[in-house]
């Protein structure tokens, strides 16, 4: 009997697959936990239309990710960072306070946890921050670290 799998089965396969199973544990197990429904053409059908619409929602994100990296690419963020005399800093630059600034002064929400920093930024100065939009797009953010 062939089932379409509706939730991740161990040993058995992944959300979405048609897999060939035992009648037997097909009626006892899967259908009767929800964990699948049988292949017939009414489900399969389902199936296809499904697909259609997840490939369509995805590549829906990845414009928008594209075009909100192009947006990104001119603008810029200023920070400030504390020194004491002779130029030297206290502490860092975390990508929590850029994100931060990002709010405020561009108003977008930018999860600081997608951020890259090459290096840390220790020093007044110009520096480039990858963020990471999408699985498959990065963009960047040019950040101005200021004397307060």
């Amino acid at each position: 009997m062939e089932v379409i799998l509706l939730e991740d089965v161990k040993s058995l396969g992944k959300k979405g697959e048609i897999v060939k199973v035992n009648e037997g544990y097909a009626r006892n197990f899967i259908l009767k936990k929800n964990l699948g429904v049988e292949a017939n053409a009414k489900n399969l059908n389902e199936l296809k239309l499904q697909k259609k619409h997840e490939e369509k929602v995805a590549q829906e994100k990845l414009d928008a990710a594209k075009a909100f990296a192009e947006e990104l690419k001119d603008k810029s963020v200023t920070v400030s960072i504390k020194t004491g005399s002779g130029g030297r800093s206290f502490g860092s630059v975390s990508t929590k306070e850029i994100a931060a600034a990002a709010k405020s002064q561009l108003g977008y929400e930018l999860d600081k946890k997608k951020m890259e920093l090459d290096v840390a930024i220790k020093s007044p100065g110009t520096f480039t921050l990858k963020i990471k939009l999408h699985p498959k797009v990065t963009g960047e953010l040019k950040v101005i670290v200021k004397e307060a």
